[in-house]
């Protein structure tokens, strides 16, 4: 290994290092709680490294953000493949959306909720965006007959990012999840009865 390979690779790990203990911190604390001093602190390296990394804060969340997407993409992709129709598998998928949500509620804020400049569904979007919103138009393309598929996926989507921050927030009753995403899928799906 050269010298230029093993400097890449350290400045890898310490930009990795950086996420890493971004995330923790705000899922255990809050995003407010990630600040350049309790991270360098955290990760033994002065403020200085941190910002050879990332510019600010900003850039860290979204760094945070774009590997929570390559995450969703996974979790979004075994739940559909796992399923043995499409409807089951837009089901498994809905379960599985809300379920990361529900689960990494700090993640999460950083994908959808806090302000980034990250680019939504434009062709400059960061290839793990791109790659995770395929993950739900391969669920919803075999149930869109003649709408649009892009356009039910988006609505698909808004649909479980809605239930999703509701539940959070604890507005939906909790006993009905279920039922909740049954309906939804049945209704994107065109079920009836």
């Amino acid at each position: 290994m050269t010298a230029t390979e093993r400097q890449q690779r350290d400045r890898a790990h310490r930009r990795q290092a950086i996420i890493t203990a971004s995330r923790q911190l705000a899922e255990a604390e809050g995003w407010d709680a990630v600040t350049t001093r309790r991270l360098a602190d955290r990760i033994e390296y002065s403020q200085p490294v941190l910002y050879s990394h990332f510019a600010g804060k900003g850039d860290i969340i979204e760094a945070v953000a774009v590997e929570g997407f390559a995450e969703l993409r996974l979790i979004l992709r075994s739940a559909r493949e796992a399923a043995g129709s499409p409807v089951a598998a837009l089901r498994e998928l809905a379960r599985a959306y809300v379920g990361f949500a529900l689960e990494h509620p700090a993640l999460y804020d950083a994908m959808f909720a806090l302000n980034t400049k990250l680019p939504f569904g434009r062709p400059e979007a960061p290839c793990e965006l791109q790659a995770a919103f395929a993950e739900l138009v391969e669920a919803v393309t075999p149930l869109a007959g003649e709408r649009d598929p892009d356009t039910l996926t988006e609505v698909a989507w808004s649909a479980l990012h809605g239930v999703a921050t509701l539940t959070r927030a604890r507005r939906l009753r909790p006993d009905y999840q279920q039922a909740r995403l049954t309906m939804l899928v049945d209704q994107l799906a065109g079920v009836t009865g």
